[in-house]
């Protein structure tokens, strides 16, 4: 999917010499966590944390894949049943500038597990692609279509 990138569109070095497109992280927007109980971590997060609840009735009533928690107004817990893995963090996200992720891609700098399609996030729905940082840490990178008028 491509944006309307600004034309001065920056580059950077890569530790191997390459030249690849700048991403600007502009905010952090959601984890996934990966939870034995659901609704042992909805009491934990909204009661002893004070957050407030998202998609819990709609969750409980199967319309929706999981709960959330939101952090503040850009950003969420969403909250996952699954096996315990070495880490409990499925993934993060960070949300960038609207940039072309086929160019993104084609640097070949990036390892990509999935994507660009549509997902929903801490602002709702938007395109991004979840790619893998040297330790093999999850990282979903995302820019909303609000933002490419900004």
């Amino acid at each position: 999917m491509k944006s309307p990138a600004p034309a001065d569109r920056r580059t950077v070095s890569t530790p191997l010499g390459g030249k690849v497109p700048a991403l600007h992280v502009k905010a952090f927007d959601h984890l996934v966590l990966n939870v034995a109980d659901v609704e042992r971590s909805l009491a934990f997060y909204t009661t002893l944390l004070g957050l407030q609840p998202e998609n819990v009735d709609e969750w409980r009533a199967g319309k929706a894949p999981f709960p959330s928690v939101r952090i503040s107004p850009d950003t969420i817990i969403d909250i996952v049943e699954g096996p315990r893995h070495e880490s409990n963090v499925d993934h993060f996200c960070l949300v960038v500038d609207p940039l072309d992720w086929t160019e993104i891609i084609a640097t070949g700098h990036f390892t990509v597990l999935e994507g660009p399609v549509q997902r929903s996030g801490a602002r709702g729905e938007a395109t991004s692609i979840y790619v893998q940082d040297p330790d093999g840490n999850t990282i979903e990178l995302r820019w909303y279509p609000e933002d490419a008028g900004a």
